[in-house]
């Protein structure tokens, strides 16, 4: 049985740090997994658009596809955007929505990765305070998965853990580095749980100028590759039911 393809499926940016984060990250996963197929489509801005990308495969033959949101919460995109593109594709594909990244262990395991490679150490934890800062969201489910993460984040020996939103919501990063100093953390950092860099990670960035520490975007972490690859697996089992029946 040969495997389904699998498309990346990226939001696309007019910022050019933005695809070149995605590529070097389709680059990490196809060098976790050789032998797999694995495509890059943007819904936006970028090229190749998910419309070519899919009709390309058809064109080649190719009959099972696993189109994966590169994603961190399920928010409007991966519950509408996304669905409505893959509709129109080809007649001859199947296609398999895998789902978001997140939440994942291993995510968490890649926002400490970056806090580290941004200064901190293992000892700093107790005394230092972290701002979970995502893009945001208008989505009350993407919101609360958020609040959970960070909750869930500081029960790992973290003074405290508190999320903030680039958009859409409250708390702002700079707010929340402000609580946290109130709070009586002897550091704050910033972790941003966001892809790839562009508009929203920048508007971070300018919220973390009190703070101690700002780590870097996830990007191309060894970890999120694997999540990749997790949500692929996952997304396979009802492909090969249906190559089976």
């Amino acid at each position: 049985m040969h495997r389904p393809v699998l498309l990346v499926v990226a939001h696309g940016s007019r910022d050019p740090r933005h695809a070149a984060t995605v590529h070097a990250l389709v680059r990490r996963v196809r060098s976790l997994r050789p032998g797999l197929r694995v495509e890059t489509g943007f819904l936006d801005f970028n090229l190749p658009s998910v419309e070519r990308v899919l009709e390309s495969l058809a064109a080649e033959g190719v009959r099972d596809v696993v189109a994966l949101p590169l994603l961190l919460t399920r928010a409007f995109h991966a519950k509408a955007d996304i669905p409505a593109v893959l509709a129109q594709a080809p007649p001859r594909l199947r296609i398999q929505q895998a789902e978001v990244l997140g939440p994942s262990p291993l995510l968490l395991t890649a926002l400490e990765r970056r806090l580290y490679e941004a200064g901190l150490t293992p000892a700093d934890k107790s005394s230092t305070g972290v701002v979970l800062a995502s893009a945001g969201s208008t989505d009350p489910e993407a919101i609360a998965v958020i609040a959970d993460i960070a909750r869930e984040w500081r029960h790992t020996g973290w003074c405290a853990v508190r999320p903030a939103f680039a958009s859409a919501s409250l708390p702002r990063t700079e707010q929340a580095v402000r609580e946290l100093r109130a709070a009586g953390c002897a550091r704050v950092a910033v972790a941003p749980y966001v892809l790839a860099p562009g508009f929203l990670p920048d508007r971070i960035a300018r919220g973390a100028a009190e703070a101690d520490v700002l780590a870097d975007v996830l990007g191309p972490s060894p970890e999120v590759a694997r999540v990749l690859l997790e949500r692929y697996a996952a997304a396979c089992a009802p492909v090969a039911a249906a190559i089976g029946a």
